[in-house]
């Protein structure tokens, strides 16, 4: 029921691309642009497009040329058709998340939440993970390396309130057990990591969906 990931660097097209530039995100945020980007997983022409979404090609060609602009598609091929040229676009990864760090100083940051044991705290930890991996993802993929990193994923269903309690007592115990046993804070060369584990409520499936 566990599963473990472990990215990698894909050729071609990114699996996932995380935006934190203001004007980036404003632009993949926009309904059309954010329809054409997931209309590109497969490269497709400007005229292509227009037929699927029943827009004109003129504004299609607009809405792509922001897209480049931010390099959010790219060029995939040119085909000369009489006397035109065609160009055939794709986007540049499958998948987008736009960055905490789009939104500045306004951004959700857990150095800033009191009630640690909160929500809110939670969402602020994820947001600083998206933040602080996605701009490590996109050096190691300016510099061809692979980004060593590792998710566990599980589901956990408790009996009670007093399980729950019970649980989160020995996790706590557990990890700063680990921490205690691995962390060297003179050892030469060591790097640091952060180590962050996170539980909620699954939300609830809509009515008429089964569980598999």
């Amino acid at each position: 029921m566990t599963k473990l990931f472990v990215n990698a660097i894909l050729t071609g097209m990114l699996d996932l691309c995380v935006i934190d530039d203001p004007a980036s995100a404003s632009v993949a945020l926009d309904p059309v642009r954010s329809r054409l980007l997931s209309e590109l997983r497969t490269p497709a022409s400007a005229a292509a497009l227009a037929g699927r979404l029943g827009l004109p090609r003129q504004k299609v060609n607009y809405h792509l040329r922001t897209l480049e602009t931010h390099g959010l598609v790219r060029v995939a091929g040119k085909k000369r058709w009489g006397g035109l040229t065609e160009r055939r676009l794709v986007a540049t990864a499958s998948s987008y998340v736009v960055s905490p760090g789009a939104l500045g100083p306004v951004a959700a940051d857990p150095a800033r939440a009191v009630d640690r044991l909160s929500a809110s705290y939670l969402v602020a930890l994820a947001a600083r993970v998206v933040r602080e991996v996605g701009r490590l993802l996109r050096k190691s993929e300016e510099l061809g390396k692979r980004l060593a990193t590792l998710s566990i994923d599980t589901e956990v269903r408790f009996r009670s309130a007093q399980d729950r309690a019970a649980f989160s007592g020995e996790l706590t115990a557990a990890v700063t057990a680990l921490v205690s046993r691995y962390h060297d804070e003179s050892a030469p060369g060591g790097r640091r990591h952060r180590l962050m584990i996170g539980a909620y409520p699954m939300p609830a499936e809509p009515k008429g969906k089964e569980t598999t």
